[in-house]
């Protein structure tokens, strides 16, 4: 008989990834550094859907996700120093 892949808990799989990382880097193998990097992916907060079956929190309505943020422009609003056109250099004293 067939018998289904166990499903992998995070808990799991972070145990896997804490015992992969405790090899040193010089000591790993190809597969090992394989495997790091696939579970470093899917441990990752946005891959985490397949994991507990729900989507991540934010995701429900896609109109409701806010677009990143512009740096708005600085206002020159500061009391204390007001924008005042400086006076020009008198060329005789320079």
């Amino acid at each position: 008989m067939n018998t289904p892949p166990p499903v992998t808990q995070p808990n799991d799989l972070r145990r896997r990834l804490r015992e992969l990382l405790s090899i040193p880097e010089r000591d790993r193998t190809e597969e090992q550094w394989d495997e790091i990097v696939e579970l470093e992916i899917q441990l990752a907060p946005g891959n985490r859907v397949g994991l507990s079956g729900s989507p991540p929190a934010g995701s429900g309505n896609p109109q409701q996700q806010q677009q990143p943020r512009k740096h708005r422009p600085k206002p020159n609003n500061n009391p204390r120093r007001p924008n005042k056109p400086k006076p020009p250099r008198d060329p005789s004293q320079g």
